[in-house]
């Protein structure tokens, strides 16, 4: 099987509150807008916000969402400006890298993590 690309689809119980949480508080941009949803760019994958196919109530999303940031003290600040909680302030995990924990208006998780400099994400391993 070949995998050509993927994205990630929500479908939010206030389809109108998880657009805007996406596009204004996170400030992701618009890859694509279709009349019943919004996909968004996401690093080097796509979230869509689904208007359609849902129940109308909050979805039992078991997972999370990992976005990269360059600076998780500069998301922390931006993040406050705008407004979103923050469930877990940014901390050095026991794995290295830095991370700080935020959902969407569905309670959906959302994991914001930096790579260190000197994290082995980061060293060419060739």
């Amino acid at each position: 099987m070949d995998i050509l690309s993927s994205r990630v689809i929500l479908r939010p119980g206030d389809y109108q509150a998880t657009l805007a949480f996406y596009r204004d508080a996170l400030g992701l941009a618009i890859a694509r807008e279709y009349p019943a949803g919004t996909v968004f760019f996401a690093g080097q994958s796509l979230i869509e916000v689904a208007a359609h196919g849902g129940s109308g109530e909050p979805p039992a999303f078991t997972g999370a969402l990992w976005l990269q940031v360059r600076d998780i003290g500069d998301a922390a600040a931006e993040l406050a400006l705008a407004g979103v909680r923050i469930d877990r302030e940014p901390r050095r995990e026991p794995w290295a890298l830095l991370e700080m924990w935020i959902a969407d208006p569905d309670g959906v998780p959302i994991v914001l993590v930096e790579v260190p400099a000197e994290h082995p994400l980061r060293r060419d391993s060739r």
